[in-house]
């Protein structure tokens, strides 16, 4: 399985992205989408999932209200990103986890969203 990320790219403060994560083939059983990033000098950290199912959605703290995550179809899965300020400036990794693993199992090479202030 190979994940493919689009959309970064560089806005200012108060704009919006997307992102999508193309899923290269059709994964069995339940998992979980989610969006990583990893600021310049700082730990990846996790932004949001959505369960394969649709059912369970969570974000992070510091994107919740601003960040919307989906899943378009089967095999591709976005992150609407809103009201984005310089801190979300990161590489931005899109990864599935299978429900029985604790950590993902499949990772994207990453796409950089740069905000300017």
């Amino acid at each position: 399985v190979q994940l493919v990320e689009s959309g970064g790219g560089l806005v200012q403060a108060g704009g919006s992205l997307r992102l999508s994560c193309a899923i290269s083939e059709r994964i069995s059983g339940v998992y979980y989408m989610n969006w990583y990033r990893q600021a310049p000098g700082k730990q990846r950290e996790w932004v949001a999932h959505v369960s394969s199912s649709g059912t369970s959605i969570l974000y992070a703290n510091s994107v919740q209200g601003r960040f919307f995550i989906f899943g378009d179809d089967a095999n591709t899965f976005s992150l609407e990103m809103s009201l984005l300020q310089p801190e979300d400036t990161a590489v931005y990794y899109c990864a599935v986890r299978m429900v029985q693993s604790t950590s993902p199992d499949y990772w994207g090479q990453g796409t950089q969203v740069t905000v300017s202030s």
